[in-house]
């Protein structure tokens, strides 16, 4: 092949994979929600994942918007060092019945600001939230954000039903049936002691009736070995004593049937 074609060939090589890169690149660059699954009907722990796409602009602003169609009773949110968090609540559009009676209230939006996601950076943003519903198979939690160049860029697509990827996806938390067994946290000890958790049961009765429960065999067994104690001490104390006198004889000169040369 002659050389000018192998150029022209490497390049098309090269442009190709440079535009597949530039194109994939965009893609992962989106505001995320992590994990990206729960289980139905528990509380658990997320972190929104926003990475700076600009390379001459740092973002100083994420805001989430929370559904008021399947509306969370408990959210609560971890500092972050440097930013500035604010918890918005508001009505909902039609009160909804849960567990812990009726909702007319609920968080609408959580905001993050005054810090900084330089370029090549990325941030995470803890929440923990529940109990999850049960009767949908996933929560869509649309963010908006804004960089020091002003530039604000909403991440508020909706999932396409062939399952495509849209150009600005919101974030998605899909909900997974609850296993079998369990506990409804989720697996997320701090989210498990949200208000309105049902409380871990207390594992004192448990240990006060495994202490009670052996107690016969735990005393038994200790008479047995103070009993076997004492008796080797007897024996000891015996054998000290009869060392002493045999000593004694011998000292003074007696013989062996005690009697005096």
């Amino acid at each position: 092949m002659p050389s000018s074609a192998v150029r022209r060939t490497l390049a098309v090589t090269a442009g190709a994979a440079a535009l597949t890169l530039g194109l994939a690149v965009p893609a992962l660059a989106h505001v995320t929600i992590n994990p990206g699954s729960a289980e139905q009907g528990g509380f658990t722990k997320v972190a929104f994942r926003v990475p700076n796409e600009r390379d001459d602009a740092s973002t100083g602003k994420i805001e989430v918007t929370f559904p008021t169609d399947h509306p969370l009773a408990f959210v609560s949110v971890k500092p972050v060092p440097g930013w500035k968090v604010e918890v918005t609540e508001g009505e909902l559009p039609e009160p909804v019945t849960t567990e812990y009676g009726e909702l007319t209230e609920a968080v609408t939006k959580v905001t993050w600001s005054g810090g900084t996601i330089e370029p090549g950076q990325f941030q995470e943003f803890e929440v923990s939230m529940g109990r999850l519903p049960t009767d949908t198979d996933r929560l869509v939690f649309p963010a908006t954000q804004t960089y020091s160049s002003g530039e604000v860029v909403a991440w508020d697509d909706e999932p396409k039903a062939d399952g495509s990827e849209p150009e600005h996806p919101a974030p998605v938390l899909r909900l997974t049936p609850a296993a079998a067994g369990s506990d409804g946290h989720g697996g997320h000890p701090a989210a498990a002691a949200s208000p309105g958790a049902h409380a871990a049961p207390s594992v004192a009765p448990v240990a006060a009736d495994a202490s009670s429960g052996h107690s016969g065999s735990s005393d038994g067994t200790a008479r047995l070995l103070g009993g076997a104690g004492l008796a080797a001490g007897l024996a000891g104390l015996a054998a000290g004593l009869l060392g002493l006198r045999r000593g004694s004889r011998t000292a003074s000169g007696a013989g062996p049937d005690g009697t005096r040369p």
